[in-house]
């Protein structure tokens, strides 16, 4: 079985096209027209082995921001479909450098989102720091998920989003790897 989905987002602000293939080998084509996004979203692929072709464009950071995060996040709950099978938790702790991030994470059908980066400055690259937290906030609601990151220490801006991104990506592995044929819940649904 191999799990695929496409999703778009198109609003007077962005266009948004994602297309996931969740048992791929992490080969990506991303184009947001910000470096640092593309960049971040290169690694989420790479780290998870799940590929993912992403074309944005939008008229904002921050819109394009927020809705890559949403139509990832739809995008990859897409894909999950019912969830049977699946590992459903993930956590990975990963050091880029002088950061080290830690992320755990549950496809529980819900959002939840507990997030301290440890930012101390308003920009990274070419986008600023609070588009980077609304897009794990958009990424966690739309993806159904709880998820908790934190980055526990470092001092550069870039190593510390870079760790969280591969974090992300390594628990994101884990949670969707098939391990049986049930739903992982005693609810019987997720």
């Amino acid at each position: 079985m191999i799990r695929v989905a496409e999703c778009s987002r198109e609003t007077k602000e962005t266009r948004i096209k994602v297309k996931l293939t969740l048992d791929g080998t992490g080969k990506s084509t991303i184009h947001t027209g910000f470096k640092f996004l593309d960049h971040m979203l290169t690694l989420l692929s790479t780290h998870s082995l799940i590929d993912i072709e992403l074309e944005a464009s939008g008229d904002l950071t921050h819109h394009v921001m927020e809705d890559v995060g949403i139509t990832l996040g739809a995008c990859l709950n897409k894909a999950l479909g019912d969830k049977k099978g699946i590992n459903r938790y993930g956590f990975a702790f990963i050091p880029m450098d002088d950061a080290l991030a830690r992320c755990v994470l549950d496809f529980s059908g819900r959002k939840a989102l507990i997030l301290n980066l440890n930012l101390n400055e308003c920009n990274i690259e070419d986008v600023a720091v609070e588009d980077v937290i609304h897009f794990f906030n958009s990424f966690a609601e739309h993806a159904k998920m709880n998820l908790h990151l934190h980055v526990l220490y470092g001092e550069d801006q870039h190593h510390k989003v870079e760790a969280a991104f591969k974090a992300l990506a390594r628990a994101i592995k884990e949670a969707i790897e098939i391990v049986s044929q049930e739903i992982p819940s005693s609810k019987g649904t997720l």
